[in-house]
């Protein structure tokens, strides 16, 4: 069998390519899964995701705006919600992080890009933050920034969406079929699973935590590192005040830099840590949440946000799969230009639909449609071994 594309991973990023090859060729298109649609062992699930405009980086401020309107797009043509607005809070424990290297991840990182890319923002001390809302505790060496237009991604509803405008426009869609092997095959590939072996004229590997197997016979192997995270959901009794309307979703830049949502997919409100867990595998992570980053975690909410807590739901695990400088990976193959590859860095969501259209123009050989040359594949990061790597951040 032989097809114009083929994506291989149908999380975030792969179902969302999938949308975006099928509206652009229609049927000839597969999207391959090798586990069911909507499991729970890779980055892509769970409820939501936040969605902002605030970012410390030029790559990524430059993608932001946009990203919002390809969401918009995949709204548009679905008529389903996707993305839910709730206001978002960078907040800075000054005191926590004196002392250490923040780079641009601090409140003057993110102003230098808010001010150069014309976003609108509030800048607040600690006493202005607490005024506003209540829910926080904060001492006078916090202060914070508020950018109305931030918000949740609903992940799950996301893929899902992907997933059935991708069938509308032709695309076929296999689940429970691993992929043994990617071989290129003249200008084509070669995509092997336990049952068949298909072709493609163009191939988009979209794996996370897979990316290395599936790309072993490509002669690529890139340096990513498997952080197995977690996130906790809190049973509040305050419903009222962590509904989306009453509360933002925030960030939490300390010791640790936290993530917060308030009540939404499930009835809790929602817990986070950006980086830090320990490193695993795909085939060998547990699913047991680390009892150490749930009492952090506790630690925190009892000293910032002590009504945002109540009798933990749940706690559950997810895989951040990361290159050294913890920037994505969009590109082709040098050597195989016919095979794309993405990797999102463990923080790819709120970007996911703008991505999956770089990954179609990458694929299709059409210059991408925004900036993505920091994502390079051949970068320093990817290529010099010597490459710093720290992900305890």
């Amino acid at each position: 069998m032989t097809y114009r594309a083929i994506v291989v991973g149908l999380g975030g990023l792969g179902s969302a390519a999938l949308h975006r090859l099928a509206a652009e060729l229609g049927p000839g298109v597969l999207g391959i899964e090798q586990f069911e649609l909507g499991h729970h062992r890779g980055a892509s699930q769970d409820h939501s995701r936040i969605i902002r405009l605030a970012q410390h980086q030029e790559a990524y401020a430059a993608l932001a705006a946009p990203a919002y309107k390809a969401w918009y797009e995949v709204e548009a043509e679905a008529c389903q919600q996707i993305v839910t607005p709730t206001g978002g809070l960078v907040i800075e424990d000054r005191d926590e992080r004196r002392g250490t290297a923040t780079g641009t991840r601090n409140i003057e990182g993110y102003t230098a890009m808010f001010d150069r890319h014309g976003v609108a923002y509030e800048r607040l001390d600690a006493d202005e933050l607490v005024a506003r809302w209540p829910q926080f505790r904060a001492h006078e060496g916090v202060a914070a920034l508020y950018q109305p237009d931030s918000g949740i991604v609903d992940a799950a509803r996301a893929n899902a969406v992907h997933i059935a405008l991708a069938r509308a426009h032709g695309a076929e869609v296999r689940t429970s079929t691993p992929v043994r092997a990617l071989r290129p095959d003249g200008e084509g590939v070669a995509v092997v699973t336990d049952t068949d072996t298909f072709r493609a004229d163009r191939v988009v590997v979209a794996s996370d935590a897979w990316t290395n197997q599936v790309l072993a016979e490509t002669g690529t192997t890139l340096p990513l590192t498997v952080l197995r995270e977690q996130v906790t959901y809190y049973a509040t009794p305050h419903l009222a005040e962590f509904a989306p309307s009453r509360f933002p979703v925030f960030m939490w830049h300390g010791r640790h830099n936290f993530y917060g949502f308030p009540v939404y997919g499930e009835v809790a409100t929602k817990l986070g840590q950006h980086m830090g867990g320990d490193e695993t595998t795909a085939d060998t992570r547990t699913f047991e949440p680390d009892p150490v980053r749930r009492e952090r975690y506790a630690d925190f909410v009892a000293r910032h946000v002590p009504r945002f807590g109540g009798p933990e739901l749940y706690s559950k695990t997810c895989l951040y799969t990361v290159p050294p400088d913890q920037h994505f990976i969009l590109d082709t193959l040098p050597e195989h230009p016919q095979i794309t590859v993405a990797n999102g860095a463990g923080h790819a969501f709120k970007f996911a639909a703008l991505i999956g259209r770089l990954l179609a123009d990458l694929a299709l050989g059409h210059e991408p449609s925004h900036p993505i040359d920091a994502f390079s594949i051949t970068r320093p990061a990817l290529t010099d071994p010597s490459f710093p790597r720290s992900f305890h951040v």
